[in-house]
């Protein structure tokens, strides 16, 4: 995989993730609301992992593929697992107002900006390694 399929991914991620610190409302309901206090340190850890991968990437690619695992696991655990395992309540409280969809009144299932943000995570992850261990096979060749 080339690296500006990587990059592209990672950039498209890197946007979407951006509308969860500007938020995007609508007359009654929200993609996503403006979260830079709780999620404020994801950007900023994701935006230097990026940097570090583009700059130094002999170690970046290591730090940038391991955030976007621990993301990932981050992500599932705090929406996933709810749908997967009940107990959610509290989340279907807080994201009433949000746009689904998949509406459900007795399980929590994340809303259409956590699902497109979970989709694109998996897409940046494989598009990295992927990218990761095409340039190893070419420098073993």
């Amino acid at each position: 995989m080339k690296k500006k399929c990587c990059m592209v991914a990672n950039l498209l991620l890197l946007a979407w993730f951006f509308l969860d610190m500007a938020g995007i409302y609508f007359e009654d309901t929200y993609l996503v609301t403006r979260s830079w206090k709780e999620d404020g340190i994801f950007m900023v850890i994701f935006v230097v992992a990026l940097l570090f991968f583009m700059l130094r990437e002999k170690i970046g690619k290591y730090i940038l593929i391991g955030w976007q695992l621990m993301w990932l696991i981050t992500q599932f655990i705090s929406h996933e697992y709810y749908t997967i395992f009940g107990g959610g309540e509290a989340k279907m409280r807080y994201f009433t107002d949000s746009i689904k969809l998949f509406s459900s009144e007795n399980r929590y299932i994340p809303d259409l900006y956590h699902i497109v943000l979970h989709v694109f995570i998996v897409i940046a992850l494989i598009s990295t390694i992927l990218y990761v261990s095409g340039n190893k096979k070419k420098r073993i060749s």
